[in-house]
């Protein structure tokens, strides 16, 4: 079944001057207009296509998409305002997808940017966006492990850390000390669980936990100081930015790791860096 608002693999029904006409099943035929047709395309293949409606309400399909689809969030700019009816979003196609007046939290201007959800209005059977993100969330308790890897979008700070939405679904927390430096709303990016605790809310980071994190950054480390020439001038000491540009994790975890090394006689911690331990012949 077509899907407004979703990408959908349709059959091409007949071409016209305007473009090809689509076999929108339920929906009935849909135009996918000239400019989008694929090259080569010919009329029994299957197009892969987004379906909305255009400035004139008319049911259409691209071969564009948008930076969200109904049921996902992004952080989308304002274009345009309209005192009566709400704000016009930015989202990739060619018409703005609107942001009504009721489903806005605070005051926008043009230019500022809006986490937003996006879905089929009911009652207009059009798609717009929604600010009021806490009512678009699934409230079902998440199913997620430790260690398991995500999808995160940066949604606002708090004194701990930094809220975001997971795998367009939940709200996470992560904590400051996972991060160097400021993350901006609006920022994608993978992440992983953390912990789900018995409320259900939901810790993040942005490497594995546990043992296997560990044992992964173990491996990065060795390898990183052997291409260095068995000696490289960081420690628990260095900034959590150096750890992450250097290493690619999180200060938290490369001390955790090097710990480990050096405990194994693996590694030398001193002089304000770490070495290779030369085997004894």
């Amino acid at each position: 079944m077509a899907v407004i608002g979703q990408r959908n693999r349709l059959t091409i029904l007949y071409e016209t001057d305007s473009g090809y006409y689509l076999d929108g099943e339920e929906l009935g035929e849909i135009l996918l207009p000239g400019k989008y047709i694929p090259r080569g395309s010919r009329p029994g293949e299957i197009v892969d296509v987004f379906l909305y409606r255009d400035s004139e309400d008319r049911l259409v399909a691209t071969t564009e998409y948008p930076l969200a689809m109904v049921g996902q969030f992004a952080s989308l700019r304002v274009v345009g305002m309209n005192p009566r009816v709400g704000c016009f979003l930015d989202w990739g196609l060619a018409k703005d997808l609107l942001l009504p007046i009721r489903e806005q939290k605070e005051g926008l201007e043009i230019g500022y940017w809006v986490v937003v959800a996006v879905l089929l209005d009911q009652r207009t059977d059009r798609l717009v966006a929604s600010a009021r993100i806490s009512r678009h969330l699934d409230l079902t308790t998440p199913n997620y492990h430790e260690g398991e890897e995500v999808d995160l979008l940066i949604i606002g700070a708090t004194p701990l850390g930094f809220k975001a939405i997971v795998n367009n679904a939940h709200t996470g927390l992560l904590y400051r000390a996972e991060v160097a430096g400021e993350l901006k709303m609006g920022q994608r990016m993978k992440g992983y669980i953390r912990m789900v605790r018995e409320d259900g809310k939901i810790d993040l980071g942005l490497d594995r936990s546990g043992h296997l994190r560990i044992n992964d950054y173990q491996g990065d480390i060795m390898e990183s100081l052997e291409a260095a020439g068995g000696e490289m001038p960081y420690d628990d000491k260095s900034s959590p930015e150096e750890i992450r540009e250097v290493f690619g994790m999180s200060k938290k975890a490369f001390k955790q790791a090097i710990g480990t090394l050096f405990k194994a006689r693996r590694i030398m911690i001193a002089n304000g860096g770490i070495r290779l331990v030369t085997p004894k012949k």
